[in-house]
């Protein structure tokens, strides 16, 4: 279960700090060779996500968003039909 102060993601989560950044290793990651392109973590976290011009994949803006993008992150996580985002 999470909620309050924490990101959770289907691959894992990690804990925000009150400074508004990523304790420990809490860094989004995403693999391009497992992303389809669906935007999905674009609509969720626009400022967090972007895609590629070219090919259509992930492009993480922030590896380390603040503590106010967490729900969008989690969303975005959650959201992504290919499993290519993750919380480390």
């Amino acid at each position: 279960m999470c909620g309050g102060s924490r990101v959770c993601g289907g691959r894992g989560g990690v804990v925000m700090t009150v400074e508004g950044r990523a304790s420990g290793a809490g860094r989004i990651g995403a693999r391009r060779d497992r992303c389809v392109g669906a935007g999905q973590c674009v609509l969720a976290a626009p400022a967090v996500f972007d895609q590629d011009e070219e090919d259509g994949l992930v492009r993480v803006l922030d590896e380390e968003p603040p503590v106010s993008q967490s729900d969008a992150v989690r969303e975005a996580v959650w959201a992504c039909p290919s499993g290519a985002l993750d919380l480390r």
